[in-house]
């Protein structure tokens, strides 16, 4: 009897330690908390891993008729007064982790966090016919170098990278509206996602972490771990055809990829391949002129600095009469790693390289293969945006679930800078409508005003490295200044290539299905000048994020399958308009037709059901709406098949619409214009993200629409107008976990 209690005593240990063992093994293979404010930067090692439950979006002050109307300045949300200018109204938890302004234009800014406004200035403020070339931001400690950066270091534009945490709402205002222009990314999480800390209310007090700014501070240093392995060696590259640098074998992440040139050598060096194959795929994932790579159109450096690109995960460096290429992108591979050198016409001899590695233990679907899309554009097409990456069409596949973190660019090949008028456009997961929407090239590089004509900048995460200064260098703020035919300083042709970087860290955009990365070539698409691009981005060849179900509003079988209800909705009518994107027409030829669709509006409550996936992380609902009614708000409720119980899912709100204000007086201290402008795009897709509580395990759930409206005139005095909820188009996308590639 006591032997058989042992054995069964024995067993049910036993059975207990495998369970405890599994529960382990599952708990080390769960996907790590996201990383939040600084530290997204504490953990950029991570940059690879991927981002599910997390949105991005950039918005700005563009001109709403897809022109360049102000350089795109002064399009303001509405005005609640003179001194109080909106360009950006957000209601739910997040983070705003950029933003960008011309020079001390705008300032002082208002920071409206959850609802106490905090003044953000910059010291130029107090008396801006006299600008101080030392300036800093105020309060200093919150705002501190190198995390943030102002017009004497970036030559053009303050930069704003320490994080803005908000818990329930925030609104940004600018005091004056001379040549108001900026661009802010923030981020929204889907509730209930792990976080590496609470998202909490910013104030001014909030300083940011020594260690955050010591670890920026390293930028053009080795960032590589000291315990990685390293292979190097020697090799030459043939003016045809490709030599293998080095294979690697394993499960690996590559933490450094380091060339070295004689400094004689650079010239020729610049355009040499770099080509990348991960784990044996039938196509590079990069591929791409090798100085472009790293961070620069050139390598010319009349100048002798040392640093030609002095950014955090790039650097190009003169040194003992060499040239060093350092990447510490993070690159992980599965099996293998094949990293090849293509000549481009002049054979050379001597060239050093490095890789150090370090074992990788993740598993394959929280991570994502590295990837450097080029595109040679020596002709835009007039018209329509330059396509710098579309994934759907990437190695194969058509479905990505991944991170863009940036660019690298040449715009131009003759020292012209109002190519420079180009706005960045940027589309995620079937929207079209960019969630990314930007003013400019050089805003989009860090600089402003052209970088004041040409000067040279790298800093951490945007730079421009090389290029010709310009005749034109002293252009009037707010101004475009330099014309098509502008001459440049310097005759020389490799100084004549213009190019600038801008890396995405903290601020970068989560994808889960496809990405979309535009760029406008001039500020109406006109430019002729020769583009080379380096689309930057992380991706997995599974998605993230499905689509599981559509409720097309005002088609009676949709409405009915659904069983959508809406007792004060408007009758189905008809919207011909278009989506936001660049000009309807150029030299009389018309670039985008205006389409049609219906969908209906309602003042009171809608509700239907949607089919999802039980394993989802969350849901985006995504609507279609008629953006002509203005701040658009509901309060969402979330019930299960039943109806048994509804929940509160948050708010949803879209402030603005498709009519600004416009205020960009001539002087510098203007008073405040209150000028209406209407464009004719009523089109846009909205995004609303779903509690993991309120979704998971689900099959469908019930979607309750409640319309809150916002009595607000686009300014004081201003008719208020019609207010209403508009649905055109309802579309569920489930946040799940990728599937391990084949």
């Amino acid at each position: 009897m006591r032997t058989r209690w042992l054995y069964t005593l024995s067993c049910s240990m036993c059975f207990c330690a495998v369970l405890l063992c599994a529960a382990i093994a599952r708990a080390a293979d769960a996907p790590r908390p996201l990383p939040v404010g600084l530290d997204a930067y504490r953990a950029w090692d991570r940059w690879d891993e991927q981002k599910i439950g997390m949105r991005a979006y950039m918005r700005s002050t563009y001109d709403r008729t897809g022109g360049n109307e102000g350089a795109d300045a002064s399009h303001f949300l509405y005005q609640v007064s003179d001194d109080f200018n909106v360009t950006l109204d957000l209601e739910g938890s997040g983070v705003l982790l950029f933003s960008r302004y011309n020079h001390w234009h705008g300032s002082p800014w208002h920071y409206v966090v959850d609802g106490k406004d905090y003044i953000v200035q910059e010291s130029s403020t107090a008396d801006p016919l006299h600008p101080n070339h030392d300036s800093t931001f105020l309060p200093l400690a919150a705002f501190p170098s190198p995390l943030n950066e102002t017009w004497a270091a970036t030559k053009g534009a303050d930069l704003v990278w320490s994080p803005i945490g908000f818990e329930r709402s925030f609104q940004m205002a600018y005091t004056r509206t001379h040549y108001g222009t900026g661009y802010y990314i923030y981020d929204q999480f889907v509730p209930g996602t792990p976080l590496s800390q609470p998202i909490k209310s910013w104030n001014e007090s909030v300083i940011p972490d020594q260690d955050v700014l010591d670890l920026i501070a390293k930028s053009g240093t080795d960032l590589a771990p000291a315990d990685a392995n390293e292979s190097k060696g020697k090799t030459n590259v043939p003016a045809n055809g490709s030599v293998t640098a080095v294979t690697l074998k394993g499960r690996e992440t590559i933490r450094a990829l380091t060339f070295s040139v004689a400094r004689e050598q650079a010239a020729d060096f610049k355009d040499v391949h770099l080509r990348v194959t991960w784990d044996g795929r039938q196509q590079p994932s990069i591929d791409t002129p090798i100085a472009l790579f790293y961070g620069a159109g050139s390598l010319y450096n009349p100048d002798n600095r040392e640093y030609l690109v002095k950014a955090f995960p790039v650097s190009i460096r003169f040194a003992n009469d060499r040239v060093y290429l350092s990447c510490y992108f993070p690159m992980p591979f599965f099996k293998s790693a094949r990293i090849e050198l293509t000549g481009a016409g002049q054979a050379m001899e001597g060239v050093d390289w490095s890789v150090r590695t370090l074992p990788l233990k993740q598993p394959r679907n929280q991570l994502a293969y590295f990837h450097a899309t080029y595109r040679d554009i020596p002709h835009p097409t007039p018209g329509e945006d330059m396509v710098l990456v579309d994934t759907r069409e990437a190695e194969g596949a058509k479905e990505w679930s991944g991170s863009f973190i940036g660019t690298s660019f040449i715009f131009s090949h003759e020292g012209h800078l109002r190519t420079l008028e180009g706005d960045p456009r940027f589309f995620f997961d079937d929207s079209l409508t960019p969630q990314a929407q930007g003013t400019g090239t050089e805003e989009w590089g860090g600089g402003g005003d052209y970088w004041g004509g040409g000067l040279h900048m790298s800093l951490a995460f945007a730079g421009h490295p090389v290029g010709a200064r310009s005749a034109c260098s002293g252009l009037v703020q707010g101004e475009t200044g330099c014309n098509e035919n502008q001459e440049t300083i310097s005759a020389n042709e490799q100084e004549k290539i213009e190019s600038a970087y801008r890396f995405l860290l903290a601020d970068l955009m989560p994808f889960g299905k496809n990405a979309v990365i535009h760029l406008e070539h001039g500020g109406t698409n006109e430019s002729s000048e020769h583009y080379e691009s380096i689309a930057y981005w992380y991706g997995l060849p599974s998605p993230s994020l499905i689509e599981t179900d559509q409720l097309q509003i005002g088609d009676t079988a949709a409405e009915r399958a659904h069983q959508y209800s809406s007792p004060e909705a408007s009758a189905p009518y008809t919207i011909s308009s278009r989506y936001e994107w660049g000009v309807d027409t150029l030299d009389g030829k018309t670039i985008y037709p205006e389409h049609e669709d219906r969908g209906r509006t309602t003042k009171g409550t809608s509700e239907f059901r949607l089919h999802l996936r039980p394993d989802n992380l969350g849901v985006l609902l995504r609507r279609k709406l008629d953006y002509s009614f203005a701040d658009q708000r509901a309060e969402v409720y979330i019930a299960d098949p039943s109806k048994a119980n509804w929940k509160l899912a948050g708010v949803w709100y879209l402030a603005g619409s498709n009519t600004v204000v416009y205020s960009n007086p001539k002087q510098e201290l203007g008073a405040t214009e209150h000028k209406v402008e209407t464009s004719n795009r009523k089109f846009r897709d909205d995004e609303f993200l779903i509690s993991r509580e309120l979704t998971q395990g689900r099959k469908a759930i019930w979607v309750k629409i409640k319309f809150t409206p916002v009595n607000r005139p686009l300014f004081p005095g201003y008719p208020l107008g019609e207010r209403a909820w508009s649905e055109i188009k309802y579309s569920a996308y489930c946040f799940v976990t990728p599937q391990n590639p084949k």
